[in-house]
């Protein structure tokens, strides 16, 4: 009979390899972080993962989300929602952000985000939620609903075929320090360049066939909105105060009539 093959065999580098794991985004071969915050800025609804207030079951549904200026989670939800009174008796929840497209679902990114969702009153979440998603101002004062943030502690990025990467908060949302002028002028400067310069926002999102509004702006870039779709507009390079971004926005226009005029028409 013959014997088993002593372990000493196995080469060491097999004995060591275990199950594969994903990748730190700072050591990912990919730009993790950068798809992950796209990701959070772009999808305006996902799956809510919570867990059953009577046994602690998870508890998977459908929710609409925007995003706070440092790319913090946002949703409305209703208290007569199984997932509303799961949170409110327990506040560990995660969400799962996925392009989808054409095709197989799992050649494209998704990215899974965990942590904490208590509720919040504060009033800039309800203007950047509401802003993300127009119609929910027919039910967002109703007395059973709510805004929730869910505030990460860490994310789970599959970018697509042997793209994997784990993310740290700090890698998830921005670092809003120094930008405190830029926060609180973007109420205006967002319902400025939606009534004044339709035009330019076009440009940005590259597409004159739809009327895109801006949704929010933040120091990395800007968010537009076109009835259900979005578009997710970075900056050349991040703004900290209302100047630059002024400067920005012009100057990205410029670029963007220049390279139109100089394109031959179809």
């Amino acid at each position: 009979m013959a014997e088993d093959s002593p372990a000493e065999e196995v080469p060491a580098t097999e004995q060591r390899r275990g199950p594969a794991q994903p990748l730190p985004a700072s050591e990912a071969p990919f730009n993790a972080i950068g798809l992950s915050r796209h990701l959070l800025r772009s999808i305006r609804s996902g799956a809510l993962a919570t867990l059953d207030a009577d046994d602690g079951t998870p508890f998977a549904s459908l929710v609409t989300i925007a995003t706070d200026a440092d790319g913090t989670p946002l949703m409305l939800l209703s208290r007569l929602s199984g997932h509303t009174r799961n949170l409110l008796k327990d506040a560990r929840a995660s969400l799962l952000f996925s392009a989808g497209g054409k095709g197989d679902p799992l050649a494209h990114p998704r990215l899974t985000v965990t942590g904490l969702a208590p509720q919040t009153k504060e009033p800039r979440v309800r203007e950047r939620f509401l802003a993300r998603h127009p119609k929910a101002k027919l039910y967002a004062d109703f007395p059973d609903f709510g805004f929730f943030a869910l505030e990460p502690t860490a994310g789970h990025l599959n970018g697509g075929f042997a793209k994997a990467a784990t993310l740290t908060k700090s890698e998830l949302l921005l670092d809003l320090a120094g930008c405190e002028a830029l926060i609180a002028g973007e109420a205006g400067a967002v319902a400025h360049m939606n009534a004044d310069h339709g035009d330019a926002l076009a440009i940005y999102a590259g597409d004159g066939t739809a009327n895109w509004r801006l949704t929010g702006i933040d120091p990395e870039g800007m968010d537009l909105l076109a009835g259900d779709r979005t578009a997710r507009i970075p900056y050349p390079s991040p703004v900290r105060e209302m100047g630059a971004l002024r400067k920005v926005l012009v100057e990205m226009a410029t670029a963007g009539r220049a390279k139109a005029s100089s394109e031959p028409a179809a």
